[in-house]
């Protein structure tokens, strides 16, 4: 129980007050009827050995502080009846935590035997007896991977000359916290630390690798009073650390940045737990840069061509989110690292018992963050890892992420053996990277640095010396440093108790303890303040005076003087966390010749085991910390050799090793990027916007996939990497798939090449319409989900006469977005007596599909005047499980028909289907799963999908992972230039499972009163509340009153999008 060293005061108090307790003059009514209680064992048997409640702790300091004995022993028996709730309370949580496990455990289990029989009838012996062994294949040490690491200094030079001519794009994503290249704020709050410095590091060591041209580091643009005007700045330049040396050639535009898109609420600086409404307008606000950044490139670098990003690289799960989307909307390799997860938070917080799940999910938005990583595990093409112990510990806790599963479907497309539909990203353990460069490791001592700075006394020490050795009666002694924030989970608590307690060591070695910044204790976080306070108790109790140094202040610029200090006395470092997922400050102690210290908990076991250079602890043992740090300190042949072990080593940990690496792995991704890109530039260049070039356009967009599924073809059998990687693997499957969308290319040319003569006398239908929507002063997106087509079509005959004149005169544009088939939204236009041409395009199947109206239904596949955008279906095609996600859920609709009175309660809707769609009527919504039920079933099988319930329940729709409606409106800005902030989304106050992807954003929303009510039963059983994903409160969002034309009209004026 690290931090509350006032047990020991309580329990003689509870003692003292013992025998009042029995007088029923003087005892509380509670404990009366409770009869004989021993508060004291409670405290021992539920307190000491399972919490650590600070709030606790201030109500012993006011009883403690209660002059009136009488009011005291109340106060203390309260405490004691709230210490009896708290210990019932952690055990019923640990009951429906260890119910719930069970149930995963059975779920995963089941899941895994169905993929596997799904794939049995091809699993071949040699694959048997490669799926016995360790989880090697996730780690960089396994030589039979595509990727082995690069150790070898000529391969790395061999690396770098090859990769010397590319000229490659990144773009990194870290949302929260404070983000600057120079004098990082590392501790400010929980959100600026660690990941800050990494991501800051990564994206200027990246910027100067041969090959890589330009580096974009995305964060949120903060302008509040209460934080420097700096982080207002919407670009900064990063500057290398060894500019002489580098290697990087220079042009307009290259290096490293960080780009600060403006999103979440104006002049405020909020926690990361507040951002998750926002992410939207980001990947709004960070898709114009990145379209902007490619053009501009693409002038510079490309020929005239854009240059697109070969990966974007999300951090946290609030970037992971963004990464997804933006990666779906551009068709570019996605990359993820997590840092820290939340599954594993949600499990430690639990463990606690302090919470209930609801009250951990009010307070830290966890169930947010978890399908946050979720989704990120969907569609990421690799999980960058810092150690192995993440992924054997906690990315195992993931519905999408299975270690034995991922195990058998590497085996079996190393073998090029069909894997029905199954995909798991590929886990990398990349330890994060340091700059070595500017490091002199200390060769002195410090009776010889005396002696020199009386001989010169220019020389003057750094000033955070003088501030540290103050603390000291005798600052010659060797100094064990820890460096780490107050916090319960650092154990500094338990590093100052095996200091104080252990008399040689406290004879031999000071102690110095770095935790953070503060001011007055007071204002610290209660956590905090209390960690601080306990180490000032202990330095009391122990008469620790002129042994401990705790500093109020320092600069991170004093971080490397502080290791100097440490080094020249022949110190330590330690980090004596309970568990660390990496511990970057262990390899930077090492690089200035400090042996350690460390948990053996988490990463320290990796670093130790390539630096060798000192001993890992049980963090929970006392004696041993005190056993080891007396060790390193009193020996000095050992501590010699640990140092020079970890200078000897140090390398394996820099910068330039860790972008070689991580270059490698996205040189092994397959390349994605948009099909059109050849032709959209001839059409961006082009200053009018003739029939001709539209049906060059739409000619360019069929003839694109042709080429494109002929050459992921030829690619396949080729290299083995992109095999591996792209993970084609349905091979009778993706025949099919491509005799199908040929067909319809052949369809959609001969239709655009019949459609040309009427294009010419009437330019505003048909193909030519599609560039039209970058000129549009507004466009109108009717994405209401009704429930009835009676009431749609209603709706969408009054958004369009709202319209009036504008819509005459061309200013504003429409889109249908719903979860119909074209078919179904044809015959429901005709009814209606609407014409298709007054469209734009249709969003259809709940995302899957996008069509624009041709003039023209002559030898069109599907028979109508429409034409099929085959680039957007090869932007959802990633990952799309084709034939295998079928049969898993044609399995499912068995399993919950089986034994059912009711009869058929699910059945497969064919004609509803469609390439990227299936999809199924439901008879009774209530009497199936919920969505997220279905969704984890698709996880945990390797099936990465969209699961999607529609018209209020009877229908339900599964789309690839990187389709959606809302994708398809980022598709239509990536490929069209439609201009996102001057869209106009409508919506009812509830729609499809889908219809939290529909709100937010830079688009504007008009929120029908009364509409799509029934749907609310769809959403009983969300995991968050819509809260945590919607700023209600945005100036875009508008609710209408009502839904007549009057209404809608007043609501778009308060957008000021119409006037009068």
């Amino acid at each position: 129980m690290a931090g509350n060293d006032w047990i020991n005061s309580y329990l003689e108090a509870i003692l003292d007050v013992g025998p009042g307790l029995d007088d029923p003059k003087k005892s509380s009514l509670l404990l009366r009827e409770r009869g004989h209680f021993s508060p004291t064992r409670y405290f021992v048997e539920e307190v000491i050995t399972g919490f650590d409640e600070t709030d606790l702790h201030r109500s012993w300091v006011r009883a403690a502080a209660t002059r009136s004995p009488q009011e005291r022993n109340t106060r203390l028996e309260n405490m004691c009846w709230r210490i009896w709730n708290l210990a019932r309370q952690k055990k019923q949580f640990e009951g429906e935590e260890a119910q719930r496990a069970a149930k995963r455990h059975l779920e995963r289990e089941r899941g895994r035997r169905e993929a596997t029989a799904d794939m049995s009838e091809d699993l071949s012996e040699g694959e048997k007896g490669d799926l016995v062994g360790d989880l090697s294949s996730h780690g960089d040490s396994s030589t039979r991977g595509r990727m082995p690491r690069i150790s070898s200094v000529d391969v790395m030079e061999n690396w770098a000359n090859q990769h010397k001519e590319k000229k490659l794009y990144i773009v990194l994503i870290s949302l929260h916290g404070l983000i600057r290249g120079e004098n990082m704020e590392l501790g400010r709050d929980s959100d600026t630390g660690g990941q800050v410095k990494y991501v800051v590091e990564l994206a200027r060591a990246l910027g100067s690798m041969p090959g890589v041209y330009r580096v974009d580091l995305l964060t949120r643009q903060v302008s509040a009073p209460d934080v420097d005007w700096s982080y207002g700045e919407p670009t900064e330049m990063l500057n290398p650390v060894n500019s002489e040396n580098s290697m990087q050639e220079h042009g307009e535009s290259s290096g490293a940045y960080i780009v600060r898109i403006p999103f979440g609420p104006k002049d405020k600086y909020i926690p990361k737990e507040l951002l998750w409404p926002y992410i939207p307008e980001f990947v709004d606000g960070a898709l114009h840069h990145i379209l902007q950044m490619s053009k501009v490139l693409g002038e510079q670098i490309g020929g005239g061509q854009p240059i697109w990003p070969v990966a974007i690289h999300g951090h946290y799960a609030d970037a992971g989110d963004s990464a997804a989307l933006l990666s779906g909307a551009l068709n570019v390799p996605m990359l993820f690292t997590g840092h820290s997860l939340g599954r594993d938070k949600l499990e430690q917080l639990l463990k606690q018992g302090r919470q209930s799940r609801e009250e951990i999910n009010s307070t830290y938005k966890i169930m947010r963050r978890i399908e946050a990583e979720e989704l990120a595990l969907d569609a990421t093409e690799i999980v960058i890892t810092s150690t192995r112990q993440e992924i054997e510990q906690q990315w195992r806790l993931y519905d999408g992420f299975d270690p034995i599963l991922e195990r058998k479907l590497r085996a079996r497309i190393k073998r090029g053996v069909n894997c029905h539909g199954r995909f798991m990203p590929r886990m990398v353990v990349i330890p994060p990277g340091m700059e070595f460069h500017h490091i002199v490791p200390h060769d002195g001592d410090m009776d010889g640095d005396v002696e020199r700075n009386e001989d010169s006394p220019s020389s003057l020490d750094p000033p955070i010396w003088s501030e540290i050795m103050r603390f000291f009666s005798n600052p010659r002694k060797p100094m064990i440093l820890a460096l780490a924030r107050a916090d319960p989970k650092k154990n500094i608590t338990t590093l100052v108790k095996a200091f104080g307690e252990c008399r040689p060591l406290r004879e031999l070695a000071n102690l110095t303890l770095i935790m953070g910044n503060r001011d007055d204790i007071d204002e610290m976080s209660s956590t905090n303040a209390s960690v601080v306070l306990s180490i000032l108790k202990l330095i009391d109790k122990y008469d620790l005076y002129g042994q401990v140094a705790y500093p109020k202040h320092h600069k991170q610029s004093d971080v490397p003087d502080i290791y100097r200090l440490a080094a020249k006395t022949k110190g330590v470092f330690i980090n004596p966390a309970f568990i660390e997922p990496f511990g970057l400050t262990l390899i930077e102690a090492a690089a200035y010749g400090l042996p350690i210290v460390a948990t053996k908990n988490g990463g320290p076991v990796d670093i130790h085991r390539v630096l060798d250079n000192g001993l890992l602890v049980d963090p929970h043992d006392q004696q041993s910390i005190a056993d080891a740090l007396l060790k390193l300190v009193s020996d000095k042949q050992l501590w010699a050799k640990c140092r020079q072990n970890g200078l000897k080593n140090i390398h394996l940990f820099s910068w330039p090793e860790h972008c070689k690496t991580y270059l490698s792995r996205i040189a092994s991704c397959r390349p994605r990027q948009p099909q059109w890109q050849k032709s959209d530039v001839e059409y961006d260049n082009s200053e009018t916007d003739s029939p001709g070039d539209s049906l060059r356009d739409i000619q360019d967009l069929s003839l694109n996939l042709k080429l494109s599924l002929d050459g992921e073809k030829s690619e396949g059998g080729s290299n083995l990497d992109n095999v591996l990687d792209t993970e084609e693997n349905a091979v009778d499957e993706m025949s099919r798939a491509e005799n199908a969308v040929l067909k319809l290319s052949r369809g959609v040319i001969e239709g655009t090449e019949k459609a040309a003569s009427a294009e010419r006398a009437d330019n505003n239908v048909g193909p030519s319409k599609f560039p039209a929507l970058r000129k549009r002063k507004y466009i109108f997106v009717i994405s209401v989900d009704c429930d009835t087509t009676s009431d749609l079509l209603e709706i969408i005959s009054t958004v369009v006469e709202v319209a009036g004149k504008d819509r005459d005169a061309g200013s504003i544009g429409f889109i249908l977005s719903t979860a119909l088939t074209i078919s179904d939204i044809h015959s429901l236009l005709i009814s209606g007596g609407l014409s298709p041409t007054e469209f734009d395009a249709f969003i259809c199947n709940s995302g899957s599909e996008l069509y624009y109206p041709s003039s023209s239904s002559e030898d069109s596949p599907s028979g109508l005047p429409y034409v099929v955008d085959l680039d957007y279906r090869s932007h959802t095609e990633y990952r799309w499980g084709g034939e295998g996600l079928r049969k898993t859920l044609v399995r499912w609709v068995a399993s919950i028909n089986d034994g059912k009175a009711e009869g058929q309660l699910v059945e497969e809707d064919e004609s509803g289907s469609s390439m990227h769609c299936y999809a199924f009527k439901v008879k009774d919504p209530s009497l199936i799963p919920p969505v997220k039920e279905l969704r984890k079933l698709m996880r945990i099988q390797a099936l990465r999908c969209h699961v999607v319930y529609c018209q209020n329940g009877p229908k339900l729709n599964v789309i690839p992972v990187l389709a959606s409606r809302s994708q398809a409106l980022r598709y239509l800005f990536v490929r069209w230039g439609m201009d996102l902030s001057n869209t106009v989304v409508f919506v009812g106050e509830c729609g499809d499972t889908d219809y939290e992807g529909l709100l937010g954003g830079v688009r504007k929303t008009v929120i029908l009163k009364g509409v799509g009510t029934g749907a609310h039963k769809l959403h009983a059983n969300r995991n968050y509340p819509l809260e945590h994903v919607f700023p209600f409160d945005s100036p875009n969002v508008v609710q209408t009153e009502g839904c007549n034309s009057d209404d809608i009209r007043a609501s778009l004026g308060k957008l000021g999008v119409l006037k009068g």
